[in-house]
């Protein structure tokens, strides 16, 4: 992965072309319009049913890990949700001594940007979550990218060592792939029995203490007002922010 600026450029030119493309009047002054023409175009998904309406009864604490491209985006969207009681942007896949950015963003260590999700089934639902993630949170037809983003760090996986969680999953994923729910097949895997590397503090609350960033207005701002939009039950107005003393 390039460092935090120069991923802000090339991440911010590929999007602002992208945003061009779709409204054919977009600047840089008016990133209200990119981020509500993009937020229309994301995808409303069945809910799951059989095996992927996973609902454990008495369980108030559950952990899952979702990768989806940079972690900036996917864990504000996470923040945003009733019933998530933290989420933790963090590297996943790989070996303890390759867990930093820099290490992580040439590509070859195995890990994935991605983000602990600790939630209350009593509150939120497996299923609503998996929604959450496959509509709202990034695109599980982008293959080793996303967005603006390159590489097998931003490929589209769930970690769960809960087995549950994972026949849920590969359950959800069969579910969209017969319904046809996109132009293209599901690439997401579905993974087990992997450590999670909280990231360094200052990419813990990104998109909340950066919401003035070109990367952040053009490309994750859009998922919450989607998130806002589309599952308004679940949205939560003000932020569930991780202590920066639960990361590196």
């Amino acid at each position: 992965m390039k460092i935090a600026m120069d991923k802000l450029v090339a991440g911010s030119i590929a999007a602002v072309i992208a945003a061009m493309t779709i409204t054919a009047v977009v600047s840089l002054d008016r990133p209200a319009q990119a981020a509500t023409a993009q937020a229309q175009a994301l995808v409303t998904l069945p809910a799951p049913t059989g095996t992927a309406d996973f609902k454990p009864p008495g369980i108030h604490r559950a952990q899952v890990v979702f990768a989806g491209g940079c972690f900036w985006g996917v864990q504000g969207v996470f923040q945003h949700i009733n019933g998530v009681d933290n989420a933790v942007s963090g590297y996943i896949g790989g070996s303890a001594g390759d867990a930093s950015y820099t290490r992580v963003g040439s590509g070859g260590t195995g890990h994935a940007e991605a983000v602990q999700v600790t939630y209350d089934p009593s509150k939120v639902s497996y299923g609503q979550l998996m929604q959450v993630f496959f509509s709202v949170a990034h695109d599980p037809t982008q293959l080793n990218r996303q967005g603006p983003d390159r590489g097998t760090q931003y490929r589209s996986a769930v970690f769960a060592d809960d087995a549950g969680q994972r026949d849920a999953t590969q359950a959800y994923i069969a579910q969209l792939q017969r319904a046809k729910a996109f132009a293209g097949p599901v690439v997401t895997t579905v993974e087990g029995g992997k450590r999670f590397y909280p990231a360094e503090g200052y990419h813990q609350n990104y998109l909340t203490l950066h919401p003035e960033s070109l990367y952040i207005r053009i490309n994750d701002l859009p998922k919450v007002e989607a998130l806002k939009r589309q599952y308004p039950a679940l949205y939560r107005e003000k932020p569930r922010l991780v202590s920066t003393l639960s990361a590196r």
